[in-house]
Formats: C-alpha cells, sequence, structure tokens
C-alpha cells in the first residue's frame, strides 16, 4: 500500500509539471501589459520598462518558466500579486478555506440526497417514487448553476426576504450557495447510486442473503449499497474535486471570497501570478482527491486491498527468484571456470 502510494506521487509530478507549462504558456501569449495595467495608460514609458525589468517580463519565455518552477520547488514560491504585492501562496490560503468549505457542505447534501433517492429508486423500480427522482435528477443534470443561483436570490432574498443574497459569513449565508450547487451534483451521484443498486440487487449473493431470512433492511443495506459504493465513491470525489475547482459561478454569483472569485478578479486584473498560482494549486488538491479515493475503495472493498497484497507477493517471490538464478548462475560459472 506504501508503495502504491508512493508511486502515484511520483506520477502526479509530471502531471503537474504539464498543468504548470500549460498555464504559464496561456498567460504569457494573453494580450495585455501588467505593467501597464499597473500604471495606467498615463504613465511614462520609462517607468512602465522600469517595472517591466522589476517584474522581470522582459526575460525570454523558457527562463521565466524556468525562474518559476525553480521558486516553487526549492522555496514553495508561487510568485508575487501584481496587485496586492503579496505572496500567492498566502492569497491562495487566505481563500481555499471558504471555497473548501462550501465545496464540503455542497458534496454533503448531494450525498445524503443522491444516496437516499437512488437507493428508494433501485428498491422501487418503475414505482412513482422512481420516474420521479428520475426526472428530477434529469432537470437537476440539465441546469445551470449561474441560473439555479440567480432564481435562489430573486425568490429567497428579494421576494421573500428571508435569506441574504451575498456573502458567507455565516450559516444563514451558506444556504443559497450550497443549494445552487449541490441539487446538480445530487442528480449525478443518484442517477449513479441507482443504476449501480440495480446491478448488484440481481447477483446471485443478495438472493442467497433473502433465502437465508435476513430482513430487507439488512440486504439493502449491509450487501447491496455496500458493494455498490464503489462507483459511488469514484463519481462523489470526482464532484467534489470539481467543485474545489469549479465553484467560480457560486461564488461570483453570491460574492463569496472564495478561490474562484479571486482567479477570476486576477483574470481580469491580468494578475498572471496569480492565476498560474491558483491553477496549479488547485491541481495538486485535485490530485491528492483523487488518491484518497483511489485509497478508501481498499477500505471499503476488501478484494482490492488483497490484490494490492498480492501483487506485492508476486514482485516479492519474482525478485526472490530472479535471486535464486542469479546466484545458481554464478555457481554454474564457477564450475565451468573450474574445469577448464
Amino acid at each position: 500500500m506504501y508503495r502504491y502510494i508512493i508511486r502515484r506521487l511520483l506520477m502526479m509530478l509530471p502531471v503537474l509539471l504539464g498543468i504548470s507549462f500549460v498555464i504559464f504558456t496561456m498567460m504569457y501569449f494573453t494580450p495585455g501589459d501588467p505593467a501597464r495595467m499597473l500604471l495606467g495608460e498615463r504613465a511614462e514609458e520609462s517607468v512602465v520598462e522600469e517595472l517591466r525589468e522589476e517584474m522581470g517580463l522582459n526575460e525570454p519565455f523558457l527562463v521565466r518558466y524556468g525562474t518559476y518552477i525553480k521558486g516553487i520547488v526549492t522555496e514553495g514560491d508561487f510568485g508575487i500579486s501584481y496587485s496586492t504585492k503579496r505572496p500567492v501562496l498566502e492569497e491562495i490560503l487566505d481563500r481555499f478555506p471558504t471555497t473548501l468549505l462550501l465545496a464540503t457542505l455542497s458534496i454533503t447534501l448531494a450525498l445524503l440526497i443522491g444516496i437516499v433517492a437512488g437507493v428508494i429508486a433501485a428498491t422501487k423500480q418503475y414505482s412513482i417514487f422512481d420516474n420521479l427522482a428520475t426526472g428530477l435528477s434529469l432537470l437537476g443534470v440539465s441546469m445551470p448553476t449561474f441560473w439555479q443561483g440567480l432564481m435562489l436570490i430573486i425568490v429567497f432574498a428579494v421576494w421573500l426576504r428571508w435569506l441574504p443574497a451575498s456573502g458567507f459569513s455565516g450559516p444563514r449565508y451558506w444556504i443559497l450557495p450550497v443549494l445552487a450547487i449541490g441539487p446538480s451534483t445530487a442528480s449525478t451521484i443518484m442517477r449513479m447510486t441507482r443504476s449501480s443498486m440495480l446491478e448488484v440487487l440481481r447477483q446471485d449473493y443478495i438472493r442467497t442473503a433473502r433465502a437465508k431470512g435476513q430482513t430487507e433492511r439488512v440486504v439493502i443495506v449491509k450487501h447491496a449499497l455496500k458493494n455498490a459504493l464503489i462507483p459511488i465513491i469514484t463519481v462523489a470525489g470526482l464532484s467534489f474535486g470539481g467543485l474545489l475547482g469549479g465553484a467560480v459561478m457560486a461564488e461570483t454569483i453570491f460574492s463569496i471570497p472564495g478561490l474562484g472569485k479571486m482567479m477570476v478578479d486576477a483574470i481580469n486584473a491580468r494578475n498572471y501570478p496569480v492565476v498560474q498560482g491558483g491553477v496549479l494549486f488547485v491541481a495538486i488538491v485535485v490530485s491528492l482527491v483523487n488518491l484518497a479515493v483511489d485509497l478508501l475503495y481498499a477500505f471499503i472493498d476488501p478484494r482490492i486491498k488483497s490484490q494490492y497484497k498480492t501483487q506485492s507477493r508476486k514482485k516479492e517471490i519474482q525478485r526472490a527468484g530472479n535471486g535464486e538464478l542469479t546466484r545458481e548462475t554464478v555457481r554454474g560459472t564457477n564450475q565451468k571456470t573450474g574445469n577448464h
């Protein structure tokens, strides 16, 4: 297991390097001069040129990229924000807890709704509840997040005045953003849960459990749902990673000071270090979430954990066998040499 984790972490390095190169290239060829934007259109050219030199904008592309990667690897330096003059990593860490809280609340709501509705729909296939849940899930997937957010603001903040329209400073402020994001994610989880449960319920061990006289609740929860969790966890992990990096719409609509809104503001201001650092940070977090999901498989399904152990034992046996073959070869060579 530890070797698997180390191998996955090493596999992340070329992926992150590729992402950093792509985003750095995009920012490099994006029209606009950060120095000119910071100083204004009326600034003298000599002053602008001096600021360009200070910011390192006159260096060749590969030199700038190499300096950027070197700073990240050796010092954890993602650069300095053009607008605030603060380290980019500090700004990211200031905003990330808000985005993490929004994503956690949204995925929790989505899991509660999606798994419960999916299990009931699967156990009552073709019933009124099944048809209604399937139709609502299709509607939830089809509705854009920004439209849901605007409708929630109009109804609950403008007409009824029950909830605030913007901000994220307390539980009352969390409700509308979570309701804007949660249903679409819940729809995806519900459809996957229903599909996975229907497949598991047709298996022989489910019929065996029922034949042994176990209650339907035990059969569904202990046997069916437990074996149907692998694809559900996969979808939930991908959705959670997407929420961490893609809650831009909700944060913009509800004026939430999170990572997504910070990156949108940085793009509008040509604040390249913040954009590059934000994308790379999100890529690292999403990669770690995917790794955590893979490790969670082993705890849910013992067969996967046994596969890891079997593979490790096979490699150890092969190494031991190779060592014995090497020793036998050396002995045979020595014997032939002695005979001659």
